[in-house]
């Protein structure tokens, strides 16, 4: 009997320990976006039991008894406890003062920023919600050591370790693909993204060359899109501002199966009678980003994205029009036409916990047509000028396979990737005849008219088919517990068969380019590290240049480009980060040196054509440093800025001896700044929940406007500022579903320049792109989340 009772027992007690045993499950997303975050760390409170999200976003664990919460943490989010009760959607708040957010451009993987040994920004879903830009340049420039100056109606140069140009040492990408392909850079590529469909913007700052090929050299600006939401999203948006520009946007997302998941998006914009003259333009967007789970396992991911643009093109004004602010247009039929088609299909497959293969198929149909300003022509004291309409469009079909590869030794991964490009062009150019009409001094131009198109006489014309082929690896290991080492190398070949109608010849041209890197990263414990790199880039000649004609070609000299090299550079990084006082303050930093040879440089003539070379040697030398302190949940501070110096190491100008100037070395290149910074002050008043307001000071020192160093752009801006230097106010208001802003540009209502520059002739003047006056943008924005 007591045999039957102690079984009894014993079965009794072994129903009950069993009945503890409770599986939780649900879904972690980012509370901004309402994307799935993947990699989260799910732990049962007291005990040691726990999981990862996947790359959905969905958890299931196990524990052993019923508890009464869940801590749920993630690198860039603030942690969370919830009740486990039921299945659970946990929504964390991303911490937008942490200096160690996941980024995937450094390495092509999602990984801690403390691991990355380069400098890299990330500017979050946050950021871009809060700051409401009305252009892109709006949220790069508050990147420490980046001048993205606006041309207008979304137009732009770009400056990361670089003087600001329009010069092709730059990766413009969208979910890691390249926008454009090798050869075919456009200093204007951001026109053809949609800023609605962006979740948040990784820079990375120096060569990439190692992962992401030629172009990258300054830094690459990699454009993340929006996933598909865990729950249903609907974002609905108006906006406008003070000289005529209209905007509507909408988006929306979810999972339209267990699944498959769907977000799409629109925008159309227009510009109507803006302050400057020439200056309409209209922009319709379209995106779609969709993802399906074959398993937990195995992912299809499939985008589109659509954008066409027009604008008028009102070109820079004279000092004359600049300082009067009298911003007529002395052009009345300049133009930007853009079509473009983007599209890829991304399957990914996890072999193991430590074993991942991806491979992309995608897709791209452009044309640019344009008659721009900028080719006009002219001779001082003439009536008569001459410009161009110009052509240029291409297709790329292209793959691309990546695997990434993770050992127990030593902690290391080995990534290695192979891409195939082919993406044929044509481009023509031909002149068309102008008529000037003098000011009195008949030293400048009043207003250009138009008399006829010359369409058969080119100035360029060609068809080629380019063929990009890659190479890469990079090989991450941990020989000692706080140090990590990074070694990586991409070999590239872009190679194109061409016709050059001009000259009737046919041909091969190709440009080959192994570039290594070599990284560490050092830990030092307590919120703190350093890092340090060394890395090599590249940037081939484009093709517009390439066939272009020579104006100053010699007997025995080709009259087209045919012998540009492509530039070279190495630099040498050393960084680092720390914490203090409870991660209330941050600092980051970095120092560099990047020394270039065969960098392409292009020489403005005295009636406004380029003469372009690839020789000499130049040196990039700078620190950044960027600083945020959140005293409180309502006050955050940002600051970030770099001082540098570009300059001519070794550059032949003129061989004549009749020339002032004839070498550069030791000048400083043009559009140049020492010094850039732009700080920023959020209130989030405790009294008034979902307001806020920000005060931001753009601020950009002197540059030389030419080569050879003779005139300054030093104007006096907002606090007498010499250079650039204007505030920015932007405020807003969340009510429930809905929220209303209004940022106010240029608050003090400057005068100042997004560029200036002028050629090296004693005869030429300073040409001016005016930044636009004091200007109120105000919005409305409607977010609905489902469950």
């Amino acid at each position: 009997m007591k045999f039957f009772t102690s079984f009894f027992l014993l079965f009794c007690i072994n129903i009950l320990v069993r009945g503890q045993v409770v599986t939780y499950q649900g879904t972690v997303i980012d509370g901004q976006t309402k994307e799935p975050i993947p990699g989260a760390t799910i732990r049962i409170k007291g005990t040691a039991t726990g999981t990862v999200t996947d790359a959905q976003g969905h958890f299931s664990v196990t524990g052993q008894q019923a508890t009464d919460s869940l801590i749920i943490s993630s690198i860039g989010y603030q942690e969370r406890r919830v009740a486990s009760s039921g299945k659970l959607t946990i929504a964390l708040t991303p911490r937008i003062e942490d200096l160690q957010p996941v980024v995937v451009t450094a390495s092509r993987e999602a990984q801690a920023r403390s691991e990355a040994p380069m400098a890299i920004s990330r500017l979050s879903s946050g950021l871009l919600q809060e700051t409401k830009p009305v252009n892109l340049y709006e949220v790069i420039n508050k990147t420490p050591g980046v001048v993205m100056p606006n041309l207008g109606n979304e137009q732009h140069m770009m400056g990361i370790r670089q003087p600001f140009s329009t010069n092709a040492y730059y990766l413009y990408l969208e979910d890691g693909l390249p926008v454009r392909p090798m050869g075919i850079f456009n200093h204007n590529a951001l026109i053809e993204l949609n800023s609605f469909s962006i979740s948040s913007v990784e820079v990375v700052k120096g060569p990439v060359s190692s992962l992401y090929g030629p172009e990258a050299v300054g830094g690459a600006i990699n454009f993340l899109t929006h996933r598909p939401t865990a729950v249903p999203v609907v974002r609905v948006g108006i906006m406008g501002d003070s000289w005529g520009y209209r905007r509507a946007q909408a988006g929306a997302g979810g999972m339209l199966t267990k699944r498959l998941g769907l977000f799409a998006g629109a925008s159309v914009a227009r510009q109507r009678n803006s302050w400057q003259a020439q200056s309409d333009f209209d922009k319709l967007s379209l995106n779609a980003r969709a993802e399906y789970a074959f398993s937990n396992q195995t992912r299809l991911t499939g985008t589109v994205a659509y954008n066409q643009y027009h604008s008028q093109t009102g070109g820079s004004v004279d000092s004359l029009a600049y300082y009067s602010r009298q911003y007529a247009s002395t052009t009345d039929f300049t133009y930007r036409d853009v079509l473009s088609l983007r599209s890829r299909l991304t399957l990914e497959h996890r072999w193991a916990t430590n074993s991942e293969t991806s491979l992309t198929a995608f897709y791209r149909d452009n044309s640019l047509k344009q008659n721009p300003n900028y080719s006009i022509r002219w001779k001082s004291g003439a009536t008569t000028a001459t410009g161009e309409i110009n052509e240029n469009a291409f297709h790329s079909i292209g793959l691309m396979a990546q695997h990434s590869q993770r050992f127990s030794c030593m902690d290391s991964r080995l990534l290695v990737g192979a891409l195939f490009d082919n993406s044929p062009t044509t481009y023509y150019a031909y002149q068309t005849e102008l008529q000037a009409t003098l000011r009195p001094d008949k030293r400048s131009v009043e207003r250009y008219v138009q008399v006829r198109e010359l369409p058969d006489q080119f100035l360029s014309r060609y068809a080629a088919t380019i063929h990009n082929l890659a190479a890469y690896a990079q090989y991450d290991f941990a020989p000692l517990p706080n140090l990590r080492l990074s070694a990586g190398v991409r070999y590239d070949r872009m190679a194109f068969d061409y016709e050059n109608f001009l000259d009737k010849t046919t041909g091969t041209k190709d440009y080959d380019q192994l570039t290594p890197k070599l990284g560490l990263t050092y830990d030092l414990g307590r919120d703190a590290g350093l890092y340090a790199n060394v890395s090599r880039g590249f940037s081939p000649p484009g093709l517009t240049a390439v066939f272009r004609k020579n104006p100053n070609a010699v007997i025995g000299q080709p009259p087209f480009y045919y012998n540009l090299q492509s530039a070279q550079f190495t630099n040498l990084e050393v960084g680092g980060w720390a914490s203090f006082l409870g991660r209330k303050v941050n600092i980051d930093w970095a120092v560099y040196q990047m020394n270039g040879t065969n960098e392409l440089l292009s020489i403005r003539q005295p009636d406004n054509s380029t003469d372009y070379q690839s020789a000499g040697r130049t040196l990039h030398r700078g620190l950044e440093y960027s600083l945020t302190y959140k005293p409180t949940s309502q006050w955050f501070f940002r600051f970030g800025g770099t001082n540098g110096i570009h300059r001519f190491v070794d550059f032949a100008l003129s061989n004549q001896q009749s020339d002032a100037v004839q070498n550069l070395a030791n000048y400083d290149m043009p559009q140049a700044p020492r010094w850039v910074a732009n700080t920023e002050l959020t209130y989030k008043p405790s009294w008034a929940k979902g307001a806020r307001v920000a005060l931001e000071w753009q601020r950009i020192g002197p540059w030389y406007q030419n080569q050879i160093n003779t005139v300054l752009y030093e104007d006096r801006g907002a606090f007498g500022a010499r250079g650039v230097s204007v505030l920015n106010l932007r405020t807003g208001y969340v009510y429930k579903a809905f929220e209303v802003y209004a940022n106010v540009l240029n608050l003090t209502n400057e005068l100042y320049a997004n560029n200036a520059t002028r050629g090296n002739a004693t005869t030429d003047r300073t040409t001016f792109t005016p930044a636009a006056p004091r200007t109120v943008v105000v919005g409305l924005q409607y977010n609905f989340t489902g469950n």
